[in-house]
């Protein structure tokens, strides 16, 4: 059994998480998986905390960058990597026990591109973080086997399919778009994407609606990026539809009253799925994340079309 069974290398980006990465990293070292089989690397992304300290004690391979975004630290940290298989995650996340077993059984043909899992929760109190999470979880549950995005911060990919399409594309400067990206490049090459629902991190999510709502900024700012390049995807890859992208329109040209129906529409499917009354709260995050992607979106449209022209 033990020979049938692929090397791999878990590459965890970072930067500023010496709040969750001793967490992460410990995860990762426990995991039900041959230990000479697999190995852990960490790239600092020019952290300015206490990540570098905490990390170098331990046992796992460190490389550092100056603060260039995880795309750039992902691509360093696979190309160091010894193990046939990558594994990619978030410092913020922590691997179930059986993960790197759950994402690898799926490469039983040669066409497939990338396996990727879902999330689990380790700060559920937070009202917040569970209501995010409980979106997450309803978009989960409509994905099939076969999907046309996944998320790094839960995915497989072979080492040698990373080099043809040269990895992440390092011009994303933060944690949004580059694995729409990787993923869709993925199809394009003819290879097949496998979400595997069984293979868990379990996520620190945001408790403070700011943090989130940033966030959210950049998402729409590099959404413009990633469907000028792959117009084609803007109807939606599983995960997302176009409704994601209508409805920032809506709030920045003023639309209260289609804005507010469709986010309540979609409140009340989710509300039907988790039967949890609290998530109601989804409807003012909800509402709010459209006006930052609204204005994320705006800005990129100046920044990739019109300065493009």
């Amino acid at each position: 059994m033990k020979r049938d069974l692929p090397k791999v290398s878990i590459v965890i980006p970072g930067y500023n998480c010496e709040k969750t990465i001793k967490e992460s990293i410990e995860a990762c070292l426990n995991q039900d998986y041959p230990k000479d089989l697999y190995e852990v690397i960490f790239v600092n992304d020019g952290s300015q905390d206490r990540t570098k300290e905490i990390v170098e004690k331990l046992p796992v391979r460190y490389f550092e960058q100056n603060h260039s975004g995880p795309a750039k630290a992902r691509n360093r940290g696979f190309k160091e990597a010894k193990g046939e298989i990558i594994l990619f995650t978030d410092s913020d996340c922590l691997p179930d026990k059986n993960w790197i077993y759950s994402l690898v059984k799926n490469f039983d043909s040669k066409d497939i591109g990338a396996v990727g899992g879902s999330y689990g929760i380790k700060n559920s109190k937070n009202l917040l973080a569970d209501s995010i999470h409980a979106e997450i979880l309803w978009r989960h549950k409509r994905l099939v086997r076969e999907v046309k995005a996944l998320g790094s911060y839960n995915l497989a990919v072979p080492k040698k399919i990373l080099l043809e399409i040269n990895g992440f594309d390092e011009t994303y400067l933060t944690s949004s778009g580059e694995d729409n990206d990787l993923c869709y490049r993925l199809l394009e090459k003819g290879y097949r994407l496998v979400f595997e629902p069984k293979a868990l991190v379990y996520h620190y999510y945001p408790e403070k609606i700011f943090s989130y709502l940033k966030h959210q900024f950049w998402h729409g700012y590099w959404r413009v990026k990633l469907y000028l390049k792959h117009f084609k995807m803007i109807k939606g890859d599983d995960y997302s539809n176009l409704v994601d992208y209508f409805t920032p329109i809506l709030a920045i040209s003023f639309q209260f009253i289609p804005l507010l129906l469709t986010d309540l529409f979609r409140t009340l499917k989710i509300l039907c799925y988790t039967k949890k009354i609290n998530h109601f709260f989804l409807l003012g995050i909800i509402f709010l994340r459209d006006f930052y992607r609204g204005t994320g979106l705006f800005l990129g449209l100046i920044k990739f079309l019109l300065f493009r022209l």
